[in-house]
């Protein structure tokens, strides 16, 4: 039962400081912020996290390997490199416009955090990343489309969503596929 309760209590802490680290931004968040949002003075919190590095580490890596499962579940059983990725693109937009989403808060933040954390930070972006270069690197692509080149501009493009999209004229699927179909013009 003690483990059950402390396993409750450290996704209570998990989800304050996820909470506060998106609205209020790495800098600006203190460990005692977090204490109180969960009721909990500074050495009992400590019991929880080790440090508020480590806290913003582990929530980054989480909100990374959610995002990860959900476009593996999509994917799964698709035999069609072109329908993998651009079922992988639609998630992926999805997780980025969803406004509880962690991505993009805690990816604005990357330049705010400590160069050891960035370094840890990059480490799990990079993993994230490589799905989508296993799935372009399956799609056809027209001759002479550099892939490295093909999925950095495709993850900024759905990276960046919140900034540019807006609902109503094209549905998430189509500007899925419209995002695609730009990528693989051939110039």
């Amino acid at each position: 039962m003690t483990v059950k309760v402390a396993t409750l209590r450290e996704e209570e802490v998990l989800a304050a400081a996820a909470a506060l680290f998106a609205a209020r931004g790495f800098a600006a968040t203190s460990i005692r912020d977090i204490g109180e949002r969960v009721g909990l003075l500074g050495g009992s919190l400590y019991h929880y996290i080790k440090s508020k590095d480590a806290l913003f580490i582990r929530i980054h890596d989480r909100a990374l390997q959610s995002a990860e499962d959900r476009i593996h579940a999509a994917i799964a059983g698709l035999e069609d490199p072109s329908q993998a990725l651009a079922t992988a693109c639609r998630v992926l937009l999805e997780i980025q416009l969803d406004p509880a989403s962690l991505t993009m808060p805690l990816m604005n933040d990357f330049r705010a955090v400590p160069e050891s954390v960035r370094v840890q930070l990059v480490e799990r972006r990079d993993a994230f990343e490589q799905v989508f270069a296993d799935l372009v690197e399956a799609a056809p692509l027209p001759a002479g489309v550099d892939r490295v080149v093909y999925r950095i501009l495709l993850l900024t493009t759905l990276n960046t969503a919140s900034t540019w999209y807006r609902p109503g004229r094209l549905s998430l699927d189509e500007v899925a596929r419209q995002i695609l179909r730009v990528y693989s013009v051939e110039g």
